[in-house]
């Protein structure tokens, strides 16, 4: 059964993060994944968009894939429905990103094992805005 990291390692994590990529940013303000976007984005990580057929968002340039992104990511930020999971995890794998972090009410537990059996740090079903309030206030 999938366990997400402990708090401790959760606060690590955010801590060591600076490029965060977000696949299926909406640049639709009233949409979730533009709200942690933002919200992150005031807290000091650099967002790195991650949508086909937009150029910009948040003032950042969009790539079309995690694989077009020029330079280091950190961490991915995943709003892409359960089923887009494993093929997320496999270009993650692909790429060496060390950590993804699949947004709350998206549930892939067997992506989510194989990640973690490769060495990446995962957490899943739960929002990285509502965390780093509690964790950072």
């Amino acid at each position: 059964m999938f366990q997400n990291p402990s708090p401790d390692e959760l606060r690590i994590l955010l801590g060591r993060v600076h490029n965060l990529a977000v696949m299926g940013l909406s640049p639709q303000p009233s949409r979730p994944s533009y709200f942690v976007a933002r919200a992150m984005q005031g807290f000091g990580y650099r967002i790195i968009p991650v949508r086909p057929a937009v150029s910009e968002i948040l003032e950042e340039k969009a790539w079309p894939a995690l694989s077009d992104v020029p330079g280091t990511i950190d961490l991915v930020d995943v709003f892409r429905a359960a089923e887009h999971i494993d093929a997320i995890v496999d270009e993650c794998l692909r790429l060496k990103i060390p950590a993804i972090w699949i947004q709350e009410g998206i549930i892939n537990e067997a992506a989510a094992n194989r990640a973690r059996e490769a060495g990446m740090t995962v957490v899943m079903d739960r929002c990285i805005y509502k965390d780093y309030v509690e964790l950072f206030g």
